[in-house]
C-alpha cells in the first residue's frame, strides 16, 4: 500500500540526517502513523481475521471464519522461544470485546474471553491425515536408541498396512500419464459433439424460417414419427364461397327418390335421398304434434239424469260437431 501513496521527499533547511535519522524523526511521528499510536504500551493496531466460526457471548450472534477486525496485538509470553500474541478487538455487532491469543503448542489459537468457539474439529487420526510429532518424542527419538528401533518396526509396520492403497493410487495414476493421447481424445469427442449440435441447431433455424415460428423445438423422437405418418391431412376448401358453391353442387346432383334397380343412379345417392325424406316426414310428424298438445284441453264431463234425454236431431248434430264442449244448460232454456 506505500507505493499508492504520495511520499513526501521535501528536506526542510534545519534537517539533519545524523540528528533526525530520517523524516519520521524529524516530524516526530511514526512510520505506521495511527497504527503505533499505543506503542509505548507495547500495542501494535493490526488486521486481525477471525481464524474459525465463533459465537460473541455479548450479543450471542455468530461471527464467521474470515472476518477481519482491527485489533490490538501484544506479546503475553512464549513457548520455548516462540512468542504467545494475544489480539483484543471490538465485536462489530455489539459493544463486547474479544481477546483471543496464540498456542504455538497446538498449533492454533485459543479464546480467552468474550466469544465461545463454534465446535468443528475433528482427529486427525480418523480422517488418515499426518500426524505432528511431539517434542517429547522428537527428543526420545534423539537420545534413545532402543526406542528409536521400537519406532522404526511400527513404521515399517504402517507401510507395510498401508502399501495395497498406494500401489493402487499408482496404478490410477498411470492411466492418465499420457496426457497429449487424453487431451486428443477429449478433443476429438468435443468436436464430434459440437458438431452434432451445429447441425441440429440449422435444422431447427430452417423449420422456424419456414413455419415462421420463434420457438424451441424438441427433439424428434420415434413416437413422433409413427403419429405423423398415421395421420392424413385434409385440405378444407379455401373460402366460404368455396364451401357454399360445393355444398349446392352436392344438393343439385343427387336424387330425391330411390331408383329402380338397374338404373343409372348410384346406390349412395339413393341412401341419401332415402335418409333426408325419412328425416323430413319425422320433422313433420312432430310439429303436428307439438300443435295438438300446444291447443287448450277441457275436460268432458258426462251429466247423469234419470229420464232419458231425446236425440239430437240432424241439424243439431251438424252445429255441435264442430266443439268438444257439451251445452249444460236446463230443459227450460232449451225450450226458449
Amino acid at each position: 500500500m506505500g507505493e499508492r501513496k504520495g511520499t513526501n521527499k521535501y528536506y526542510p533547511p534545519d534537517f539533519d540526517p545524523a540528528k533526525h535519522g530520517s523524516l519520521n524523526g524529524y516530524h516526530k511521528t511514526h512510520a505506521l502513523r495511527e497504527r503505533a499510536r499505543k506503542l509505548s504500551q507495547g500495542i501494535l493496531i493490526i488486521r486481525f481475521e477471525m481464524p474459525y466460526n465463533i459465537w460473541c457471548d455479548g450479543c450471542k450472534n455468530h461471527i464467521g471464519m474470515g472476518v477481519r477486525y482491527n485489533a490490538e496485538k501484544k506479546k503475553v509470553g512464549n513457548y520455548f522461544t516462540t512468542p504467545i500474541y494475544r489480539f483484543r478487538m471490538k465485536c462489530h455487532l455489539c459493544v463486547n470485546y474479544i481477546e483471543m491469543q496464540t498456542d504455538p503448542a497446538a498449533c492454533d489459537y485459543v479464546i480467552v474471553s468474550g466469544a465461545s468457539r463454534k465446535e468443528e474439529r475433528w482427529d486427525m487420526a480418523e480422517n488418515e491425515q499426518i500426524l505432528t510429532t511431539e517434542r517429547e518424542e522428537k527428543e526420545k527419538l534423539e537420545t534413545d536408541a532402543m526406542f528409536k528401533l521400537d519406532h522404526g518396526g511400527k513404521d515399517k509396520e504402517k507401510l507395510n498396512k498401508a502399501l495395497p492403497s498406494l500401489v493402487e493410487l499408482q496404478d490410477y495414476q498411470a492411466a492418465w500419464k499420457d496426457d497429449f493421447q487424453l487431451n486428443s481424445a477429449l478433443r476429438r469427442k468435443f468436436r464430434l459433439e459440437k458438431k452434432v449440435i451445429v447441425e441440429k441447431e440449422e435444422k431447427d433455424d430452417a423449420v422456424r424460417a419456414r413455419t415462421n415460428l420463434s420457438i424451441a423445438l424438441l427433439p424428434e423422437r420415434e413416437e413422433d414419427k409413427r403419429l405423423a405418418a398415421l395421420l392424413s391431412l385434409q385440405t378444407p376448401p379455401d373460402s366460404y364461397e368455396d364451401k357454399q358453391r360445393s355444398k349446392r353442387q352436392e344438393i343439385s346432383t343427387r336424387s330425391w327418390f330411390s331408383s329402380p334397380p338397374g338404373g343409372t343412379t348410384s346406390a349412395s345417392a339413393a341412401s341419401a335421398s332415402g335418409a333426408l325424406l325419412h328425416k323430413l316426414g319425422l320433422q313433420a310428424k312432430e310439429a303436428a304434434v307439438a300443435k295438438a298438445l300446444g291447443a287448450p284441453r277441457t275436460p268432458l264431463i258426462r251429466r247423469k239424469s234419470d229420464a232419458r234425454e231425446p236425440a239430437p236431431s240432424r241439424a243439431e248434430q251438424d252445429t255441435g260437431s264442430g266443439s268438444l264442449v257439451p251445452c249444460y244448460s236446463d230443459s227450460d232454456s232449451d225450450g226458449k
